[in-house]
């Protein structure tokens, strides 16, 4: 079978180890290497509160060069003060320094429990042995793609072949994400490899357009993360002519790269922790783009619209409540829903349909749910899920 994972493009090697950072003795450290160094962009949390990570992969990331990443799951070095700043800087000495590279060409990342200093003995053990066991095969790439999971079910991992100016171009990506998920970037962490010969500022440009249309629209809990982003590492080994201007070259790359970021984002939504079922909530119809989003997040945003999805509930009542308490420009009498492709509510009536084919329907693994306002020509959507009473054991138990 072809390689598709993060070693696919030309010019990366990566290693996963277990460090004895998870409880579990599962894999939990890997690097990323890069032969060459790599025009690098990211997008990372928003919250206020951010990791020491954050802090430093914004500052390296800015020079637009990368050559190594470093992730670790199990701690997310979260809330630690000046010692986990200290931590993350002494990674990327350890790391720069068995490469010869700059420590400024490495990012570091983390994830897990809040509150916990990282155990630095086992993380520079660690190190060590992913250093020696880098590998170019499909294998160390599958092995680093569970190494990042916490409470993840499953692997997520995409990639995409393209054709620029008669070469070949490989972009692959991975993420971990299943809970503390919410539309607000970065709700993840997403790691994305590529050969493509593209400058700093349009790879740049490429995922923060890609993110804002897939990560972006991923709600599993409304809880913005402290930690999370995306960093893509593009190597130009792929001996394409350079995209260094929005041409048609351009519009092929970035459409490859939001192909691979909105199918990872779509294994998110799908495997929020304890969900059976992946819905799109879609509204159109609103009076302006803000009004769109805010709708849509009021009806992904409830646990009452997410628990009826759990119990295959066609309880459209809770989403045209949903949308009457957004605050959004709406015509009562033009409001339209559909669950599951079936019309339950129409021009500000109840529709007749049948009540268990519909259950029968929202039990599938996907499904949408459409809301029409009637006041104008725009639209929004997010990828969510049901709230289950799994997801209520692992959170309440996550930390004990």
């Amino acid at each position: 079978m072809p390689n598709r994972t993060l070693t696919a493009p030309l010019g990366f090697r990566v290693a996963a180890v277990k460090a004895g950072l998870k409880a579990s003795g599962n894999l939990d450290l890997g690097l990323i290497v890069s032969d060459v160094p790599c025009r690098g962009a990211a997008v990372f949390s928003t919250n206020k509160i951010v990791s020491p990570t954050i802090i430093v992969n914004r500052e390296h990331v800015r020079a637009g060069r990368v050559q190594a990443v470093f992730v670790n799951a199990g701690n997310a070095n979260s809330c630690t003060g000046t010692r986990g700043l200290r931590d993350v800087h002494s990674i990327c000495r350890q790391i720069s320094k068995a490469l010869r590279i700059n420590p400024s060409q490495v990012l570091v990342n983390s994830t897990g429990i809040i509150g916990e200093y990282l155990p630095m003995s086992k993380v520079r053990t660690g190190i060590e042995m992913a250093l020696s066991g880098l590998s170019r095969s499909a294998g160390a790439g599958k092995d680093l793609s569970r190494a990042i999971m916490t409470t993840d079910t499953r692997p997520k991992s995409a990639c995409r072949n393209i054709k620029i100016s008669g070469k070949t171009i490989q972009i692959a990506g991975i993420c971990k994400g299943s809970g503390m998920i919410a539309p607000n970037m970065a709700t993840m962490l997403g790691f994305i490899t590529t050969d493509a010969d593209i400058t700093s500022a349009l790879l740049r440009r490429a995922l923060r357009e890609a993110v804002a249309v897939t990560f972006n629209k991923v709600s599993v809990d409304n809880h913005n993360s402290t930690n999370d982003g995306v960093i893509v590492m593009a190597s130009g080994l792929a001996d394409n002519r350079s995209i260094s201007k929005p041409s048609d070259s351009y519009k092929v790359f970035a459409r490859a790269l939001w192909e691979v970021c909105d199918d990872l984002a779509r294994q998110i939504a799908a495997d929020g922790e304890g969900a059976t079922c992946a819905v799109t909530v879609r509204v159109t119809g609103a009076a302006t783009p803000a009004q769109a989003h805010n709708a849509v997040r009021a009806i992904v945003d409830s646990p009452l619209v997410r628990t009826a999805f759990h119990g295959a509930d066609p309880n459209w009542g809770r989403i045209i409540s949903a949308v009457g308490y957004s605050r959004v420009k709406f015509h009562p009498e033009k409001l339209s829903c559909k669950i599951a492709g079936t019309s339950v509510y129409r021009h500000g009536r109840p529709c007749p349909f049948d009540h268990k084919k519909l259950s029968r329907k929202m039990k599938a693994k996907e499904w949408y749910v459409e809301v029409n306002l009637g006041a104008g020509r725009y639209w929004d959507f997010c990828y969510t899920c049901d709230l289950s009473r799994e997801y209520v054991t692992i959170n309440a138990d996550y930390h004990t």
